[in-house]
């Protein structure tokens, strides 16, 4: 089979399970790339975590930020499904930054990085990215929008009506009638950016070694591994990643670092066409399609 031939059947495979996909999977040793759109701009909703984690390690080094200084956070108090950590306390809690950097990372902690971001505000993450020769992903705002969206004003039996908005409210200039679902007023970024910032973070780059270590090891602390890990965790494998999840987009990205040296940047961002929160299968599909461009690779010569 073509390599032509594979990437019409796996995107005949996403459109048969209700997806559109920007996918991107690269060797970080050799720079060879396999992907399906991966220039296509995507609202990136938590992913906007991992510049926001990049950019406070970095000024931490700079001496800007203080890791051990605590910081009073008042409680999200959100009750719909999703959010975690802060998000849901009811009560204010004093935490110290370099703990906030790993509740915003790893647990995908909203109120973790609004607490960061009003730190180190999206223009400062933007300009820092600038610094550091990292292109394509653009931070406009914090993630307090992101629970602002039409699945909080709807109850939990009518979840589908938002879910449908988000899927037929879009322009063919990837223009929204949800704000943030549009892209120029969103957070956003490509998989072949994605994959750019992965390299920079696991490879020797204009990032400081120690700015980058934080960022590996919040990524290796992940808890939210339900979409890709199945497909690349192995007891020879070591997966990191950070994943999103906004209305109809579910995206993840990563790095599978096996025992032998090998390792490979994973982004897939994607779109569902499908009205329904909890589509396990197209989380499947995701990492199916993901595994079978890291194989690809990964068998020549």
């Amino acid at each position: 089979m073509t390599i032509e031939d594979l990437l019409h059947r796996l995107r005949q495979d996403l459109r048969d399970g209700g997806l559109t996909g920007s996918f991107l999977v690269r060797n970080l040793h050799t720079g060879d790339e396999l992907g399906i759109d991966p220039d296509t701009v995507l609202p990136i909703a938590s992913l906007a975590k991992l510049p926001l984690a990049l950019a406070t390690a970095e000024r931490i080094r700079r001496g800007d930020l203080s890791g051990a200084t605590r910081i009073r956070v008042e409680p999200g108090r959100i009750t719909s499904p999703g959010p975690t950590g802060l998000s849901r306390f009811q009560h204010p809690a004093t935490i110290a930054v370099d703990d906030l950097l790993y509740l915003s990372t790893s647990v995908s902690d909203g109120t973790a990085a609004d607490a960061l971001f009003d730190l180190t505000p999206p223009d400062t993450v933007a300009g820092i990215l600038a610094e550091l020769g990292l292109k394509g992903i653009t931070v406009r705002h914090t993630m307090r929008e992101l629970s602002d969206t039409p699945a909080e004003r709807f109850s939990p039996a009518d979840a589908h009506l938002a879910l449908a908005l988000a899927i037929d409210g879009g322009t063919s200039g990837r223009g929204h009638r949800v704000p943030q679902l549009d892209v120029s007023s969103a957070n956003t970024g490509t998989a072949r950016a994605f994959i750019d910032f992965l390299q920079a973070v696991w490879t020797p780059s204009t990032i400081a070694p120690q700015v980058a270590e934080r960022v590996r090891s919040l990524m290796g602390a992940n808890l939210l591994v339900q979409r890709l890990s199945p497909d690349f965790s192995s007891d020879a494998a070591a997966w990191s990643s950070k994943t999103a999840t906004l209305l109809n987009l579910r995206h993840e990205v990563g790095v599978v670092a096996h025992d032998n040296g090998h390792a490979f940047a994973v982004a897939a961002l994607t779109e569902s066409r499908v009205a329904a929160s909890s589509q396990p299968a197209a989380e499947a599909l995701m990492g199916q399609v993901a595994r079978t461009l890291r194989d690809t690779l990964r068998s020549r010569p």
